[in-house]
């Protein structure tokens, strides 16, 4: 049964910068295509970033590109994402995803963690 487990997130000011990270079971994190999403209170889920298993494709969303960073650690098994220059519109619960193919910014990801809430204070 693959895992995934997101951890990472807080309370942080605008401006501030946090890391998260997802720990993925077995050689998911090492051998899928991974992706973060995020969902606001009462908003549809979003993507935020993607990238394939040979972490040469990368995708961002346009209100992240250059603020945030998707990220794959073969020897820790995980992904991240480092965020920087936080708004407090960014404020959301993190998901990370996973899936064998590289899926860009569709949602068709076939594992999904538990997400970890990220909010951001003005």
């Amino acid at each position: 049964q693959v895992q995934l487990v997101e951890s990472g997130g807080g309370l942080v000011q605008a401006g501030g910068s946090l890391r998260l990270s997802c720990a993925a079971s077995g050689r998911i994190a090492i051998t899928y295509a991974m992706a973060w999403f995020r969902q606001a209170p009462e908003k549809e889920r979003e993507f935020v970033a993607a990238i394939d298993w040979s972490d040469t494709v990368t995708s961002y969303s346009d209100s992240m590109k250059g603020r945030f960073t998707i990220s794959r650690d073969r020897g820790k098994n995980t992904v991240s994402l480092e965020m920087n220059s936080l708004k407090p519109e960014d404020t959301a619960v993190y998901y990370c995803a996973a899936s064998p193919h590289y899926r860009g910014s569709s949602s068709n990801y076939d594992y999904w963690g538990q997400g970890t809430q990220v909010t951001v204070s003005s």
